[in-house]
């Protein structure tokens, strides 16, 4: 079982930036696909950005342009940097790999 744990979350101005660090632990790490998921409040989960093993990445249309999804195979860890932030983005963050439970994510709320 893998245990993915998230964090780096926090509050941001519109516009502003923020990096989030996912950290696995349990099993291989480097041949998984990679990927990140957030859920507004009220709202369903989405999917957001995916990094294969071999660093091909995949961004959804909402925040295409704007995030950056990274992975340091050497640390067992994968980013997130968020720039352009928009108060549409505030939702609680979530990685996500092949045999992970989802954990607790971490929140990130933009706003004025």
């Amino acid at each position: 079982q893998v245990h993915l744990v998230e964090s780096g979350g926090g509050l941001v101005q519109p516009g502003g930036s923020l990096r989030l660090s996912c950290a696995a632990s349990g099993s291989i790490f480097s041949i998984n696909s990679m990927r990140w998921y957030r859920q507004p409040p009220g709202k369903e989960r989405e999917w957001v950005a995916t990094i294969t093993s071999s660093g091909s990445t995949q961004y959804g249309d909402s925040v295409k342009g704007r995030f950056t999804i990274s992975r340091d195979n050497a640390k067992n860890t994968v980013y997130l940097q968020m720039n352009s932030l928009k108060p549409e983005d505030t939702a609680v963050y979530y990685c996500k790999t092949g045999g992970a439970n989802w954990g607790q994510g971490t929140q990130v709320t933009v706003s004025a």
